[in-house]
């Protein structure tokens, strides 16, 4: 028997997630450019396909949130600093989808990039901001994260706190900059055309859905449409199989009108995008840390799934999706907020509260456009070394 292949990574968690990161130049040869030898180098890494789903022999921790790799090289595009591509790690299915970006990991890969020597030491103060401009291979756009530093180094520690992380930490930045996904080819980031949509679900009937491409594709709909009151926690929904069903089938039927999927059977291998959310206005409720959260601190209330399950929190790029819809009135989204104009808001989820804010406009045709969303997060090393999988490639 072969020994194991040893390769150097640091585990991170950035926001709300948590990953495996490897530098480019550290993978073996065979995993630096895409393939299935790569995906089943990552799937190993986190332990999938795990029909336990427990990932006892991985790194991964079986939740959509903890179940993902990260990438880090140079960057092959013009005036950025690294480029960053992710996969998000099925369970206990035999796949990794690329199809999108995490939001939350993104906070990690300035600091990864600055401690790993991808950013020049002249651009790094002894105290200061470090701005890393990061292209997200996934989906093809910028981002900025703006890290701090103390005495020349990534500071990680201090008093930022963000509901669904246990502990605070250094509070970093992130800009995302032209974040619709369809603006390239002239296309809207409501791929329709229109704010609100008829939705014809099988199974389910004909719902009122916004869907939008900024961020991350995102089919919202409103919670009492579907028999919830926008305050649910996790085991409302991830212990009710049928709900499971009812929430897939709502994502297949919009991605099919979104223009996504050609055929639902595509599905199978989309489960990280697109997101479905469900929204109401603001209201009391207690958070799954037993956190009151008041009506008045809140603009509204979003549920949203994840990798099949409701979140214990809130996506990043679903966030920047929440805030851009929240900015264009007549949107879902931007009803459950109250109506109006706005340019940041604080929504509740799962564990607390989250604010975000976008900049949309109009341009000369109407089209809506959103210039960037911007929100803070935190990201810290838990671990360096190398991980280690058997040699079966």
């Amino acid at each position: 028997m072969k020994p194991q292949i040893k390769i150097p990574a640091t585990y991170m968690r950035g926001g709300t997630s948590k990953g495996v990161f490897f530098k480019l130049s550290d993978l073996p040869e065979f995993a630096q450019q895409p393939g299935k030898q790569r995906d089943k180098l990552l799937q190993r890494v986190i332990g999938s396909p795990d029909p336990y789903g427990k990932h006892t022999d991985g790194m991964g921790g079986a939740t959509s949130s903890t179940s993902k790799c990260v990438i880090i090289g140079p960057s092959t595009k013009e005036g950025h600093d690294v480029d960053y591509l992710y996969g998000q790690v099925a369970i206990e299915k035999d796949f990794v989808d690329w199809t999108g970006n995490c939001g939350n990991l993104s906070t990690a890969v300035g600091p990864f990039a600055i401690s790993n020597g991808l950013i020049p030491k002249d651009r790094i103060p002894h105290n200061g901001t470090v701005v890393v401009k990061i292209w997200q291979k996934n989906i093809n756009k910028t981002i900025l994260a703006h890290v701090p530093i103390t005495n020349g180094e990534v500071q990680e520690t201090g008093d930022f706190e963000l509901d669904g992380v246990t502990f605070p930490a250094a509070e970093i930045v992130l800009e995302f900059v032209d974040p619709s996904d369809d603006d390239e080819d002239g296309g809207d980031m409501f791929p329709t055309g229109n704010l609100i949509d008829e939705l014809e679900v099988p199974g389910v009937g004909t719902l009122q859905a916004t869907m939008i491409t900024a961020g991350i594709p995102t089919i919202f709909i409103n919670a009492n449409d579907i028999g919830y009151t926008g305050n649910e926690l996790q085991d409302a929904v991830n212990n009710d199989e049928q709900a499971l069903a009812k929430f897939e089938a709502i994502r297949t039927a919009g991605a099919l009108k979104m223009g996504i999927i050609k055929d639902a059977s595509e599905m199978a291998t989309r489960q990280h995008s697109p997101k479905v959310a469900f929204v109401a206005p603001a209201a009391d409720f207690t958070s799954s840390a037993g956190k009151h959260i008041r009506k008045e601190d809140i603009d509204l209330q979003v549920r949203a799934l994840s990798m099949g399950k409701m979140h214990h929190a809130m996506m990043g790029t679903a966030s920047v999706a929440i805030a851009t819809a929240a900015g264009v009135p007549g949107t879902l989204v931007n009803k459950a907020a109250g109506g109006g104009t706005k340019e940041s808001i604080r929504f509740g989820h799962p564990s607390g509260t989250l604010q975000v804010g976008a900049k949309v406009e109009q341009d000369s045709n109407g089209k809506w456009i959103v210039t960037n969303a911007i929100m803070s997060r935190s990201a810290r090393v838990l671990m360096e070394g190398s991980v280690r999988v058997p040699d079966e490639f």
